[in-house]
């Protein structure tokens, strides 16, 4: 990851929670028959190299798609999920490497809610026994009357009051919302600094959703918390948070103040989950322009930028490989009548050999056709979309007898960069990755790549 930068971190003095190049994989154990083939089994990057402060007081908001690893980054955070490398500072004290034992004082300044509130709660212990339980695990009280008292007390301050009433009731007594006053309850009742928020209203009715973000708000104000909010829905976070970091594929793409990220998103992909933000006006027609295809695999990420497959303005430097080839080749296919997919399919090879991250490329020609049917086929994909992103990453083709052999231009890692009060990690903002562009497309020869965090010129 690139190095810091004064806009991510802001000043030292200012900082809660620090966290630098931080990386969180998980083990993925191949198929039976992907053993006996012997390959190798991978991992999942679902925290890519994350590197962010989050300040006093603050409402950071973690944002992004299904499997974009911000739920993964929160447990990381507070040592529920191992890190794999980086590090994680709570007012310069390193929490990384840690045993449970050792995290378990500091687990008091660190709490979490969770997005089931109806999950989040044993069904056989009361709601005063739930709220207090942290208190009896920490041995920060004794006896139960010390305990109801101090679990009164937190339901008072969550608005479930008089607490008389609560105490002695158990979950299945409570509605949705009053189930997550409890959860926000027993976790503030330890007095924590830092409060992570994991889709704290995704599950509740629309109408009881903002009622838990004001409340979560005054708590912020009254008990001076600081908040990680993740979430998938932009339109809360516009709402509740100070600065968003858009994550994609466990990469933080964009973070800046949340006026910002609205107002003038830099990152394409920030473009793309504002526009899928739906329009409560059915009179008025909102352009979608959504991303193509889905979130890749986070085993084996795509080359360079790794939003660059999805990405409607990606250029040359930006990472093409083998498997973007497939990609649009199949999507062309679905777009054919029967006929004529039938006709092009027959003139191509099987494609599995494509599934490989690699800067070349091989089209095979069926079994019994020439390379110079299987160059017809890239041909054809071309004229018929040559504004495609896809054009512009390869560098060369060659027919060969059995296919076509394509490489595409290096692929180059996106820097984090300034762009006003945000900070970016894209090529579109990057001068030496455009000046780079300009340079190949003058068919000027192409440089090595420069050492990670280098400029990309």
């Amino acid at each position: 990851m690139p190095p810091q930068t004064p806009a991510t971190s802001g000043t030292t003095a200012d900082s809660l929670l620090e966290v630098r190049d931080l990386h969180t994989r998980y083990s993925v154990r191949g198929s039976f028959f992907d053993r006996l083939k012997g390959r190798e089994s991978g991992s999942v990057h679902a925290v890519d190299g994350v590197t962010l402060d989050l300040r006093h007081g603050e409402v950071l908001g973690l944002v992004g798609e299904s499997g974009s690893g911000k739920t993964t980054l929160g447990r990381t955070l507070l040592g529920l999920v191992e890190a794999s490398s980086g590090s994680i500072r709570l007012e310069g004290e390193e929490l990384t490497g840690r045993s449970e034992a050792e995290m378990r004082p500091l687990r008091r300044r660190m709490q979490i809610v969770f997005q089931d509130p109806h999950a989040s709660l044993n069904p056989a212990m009361t709601v005063g026994a739930l709220v207090a339980d942290p208190l009896r695990f920490h041995k920060l009280a004794s006896g139960r009357e010390e305990l109801r008292a101090r679990a009164s007390e937190a339901l008072e301050r969550v608005g479930l009051a008089p607490a008389s009433e609560y105490l002695d009731k158990y979950p299945a007594d409570l509605s949705g919302g009053q189930k997550q006053r409890a959860v926000l309850a027993r976790a503030i009742i330890l007095g924590p600094d830092v409060l992570v928020a994991d889709e704290p209203v995704s599950m509740l009715d629309m109408s009881v959703r903002a009622k838990i973000l004001e409340l979560m708000l005054e708590l912020k104000d009254e008990l001076g918390l600081t908040y990680i909010y993740i979430t998938h829905d932009l339109a809360t976070a516009k709402f509740f948070c100070d600065r968003i970091a858009i994550m994609y594929l466990g990469r933080i793409v964009e973070l800046g103040p949340a006026a910002d990220i609205y107002e003038h998103p830099q990152h394409p992909y920030t473009a793309a989950l504002l526009k899928a933000i739906p329009e409560p006006d059915p009179r008025r027609a909102v352009a979608r322009d959504l991303p193509r295809g889905e979130v890749p695999d986070a085993v084996v990420p795509p080359l360079g930028c790794p939003f660059h497959p999805r990405c409607p303005r990606a250029f040359e430097v930006c990472g093409w490989e083998s498997r973007d080839l497939r990609t649009l080749l199949e999507e062309r296919w679905t777009k054919l009548d029967q006929d004529a997919y039938e006709r092009e399919r027959a003139l191509v090879g099987e494609l599995d050999d494509l599934d490989v991250a690699e800067s070349e490329a091989f089209l095979p020609a069926a079994d019994g056709g020439s390379g110079e049917e299987a160059a017809g086929v890239l041909e054809a994909m071309r004229a018929d979309a040559p504004a495609d992103p896809f054009w512009s990453g390869v560098a060369s083709t060659s027919v060969e007898p059995d296919g076509v052999r394509i490489g595409f231009h290096t692929p180059r890692e996106p820097r984090d960069l300034e762009v006003g009060r945000s900070v970016v990690n894209c090529h579109l903002h990057d001068p030496g990755a455009i000046e780079l562009a300009e340079r190949l497309r003058r068919g000027e020869p192409e440089p090595e790549p420069p050492d990670a965090g280098a400029d990309a010129g």
